[in-house]
């Protein structure tokens, strides 16, 4: 989720409650998702990659969903569509796009790290922009391997993250920080990040319970495609 100022400052994700973020989000949704208008077309080569073939009774997901663009890509692929979030108000401006764009998606308010989702029940996922705004690598770990746990076996998704290569930051290793976001009327609301290194996120992808298959620096985000601990193919 990119901001809409470039001005961070550097925070220890150790002090930061996941409530924290919570609260942020729900703070700034309306506005937030008034800027989040189209899918991202990484997202959008993904879903068009993995959702042939998947049959009438697909399931999707879309991990941080937020104002459910990309939910609403994997409702015209998959028979149905879990859109979860941790904040709620970025779940109403979902229940608000799918209502006005006529697309079927379960909402469901949630922890990334702790998926209210029964053991290999999602054949697509996205997970994307989220998982950098989980403050400890304990959480981000839970929440990699949580997104195993609920693919099925011959499931896919789509994990993406903040990354250094990106030209707002001059850094070669992972760092906390905050990321302001400007509300209308000029108020400014600090967001946690993790920003990943490259070889940082391959490492977490490695010591989590997915299976990578492929991944990618693209606009400065981090993007791998996984499949789940219990794969096939």
């Amino acid at each position: 989720m990119a901001g809409n100022r470039d001005r961070t400052q550097r925070r220890d994700g150790s002090d930061v409650k996941r409530g924290d973020v919570r609260e942020t989000y729900d703070r700034i949704a309306t506005h937030f998702a008034s800027t989040r208008e189209y899918a991202w077309p990484e997202v959008e080569s993904f879903v068009a990659s993995h959702a042939t073939d998947r049959g009438s009774d697909a399931v999707g997901l879309d991990l941080g969903c937020g104002n459910c663009r990309h939910a609403e890509l994997l409702a015209a692929e998959c028979g149905s569509v879990v859109g979860l979030d941790v904040s709620r108000g970025l779940l109403e401006t979902g229940q608000e796009r799918a209502l006005e764009r006529g697309f079927d998606v379960e909402l469901v308010q949630g922890d990334a790290a702790a998926l209210p989702l029964t053991d290999d029940g999602v054949d697509l996922a996205v997970y994307v922009a989220t998982l950098h705004h989980l403050p400890t690598r304990a959480a981000r770990l839970a929440s990699l391997d949580e997104l195993a746990r609920v693919l099925s076996p011959d499931g896919r998704a789509l994990v993406s993250a903040w990354s250094t290569a990106h030209d707002r930051f001059d850094a070669t290793e992972g760092f906390d920080t905050t990321v302001e976001w400007t509300l209308p009327g000029g108020e400014p609301v600090d967001r946690f990040y993790h920003i990943y290194a490259p070889e940082e996120f391959e490492v977490d992808l490695a010591a989590s319970d997915l299976t990578l298959r492929e991944w990618e620096l693209s606009s400065g985000n981090c993007y791998a495609t996984v499949a789940g601990a219990g794969q096939s193919g």
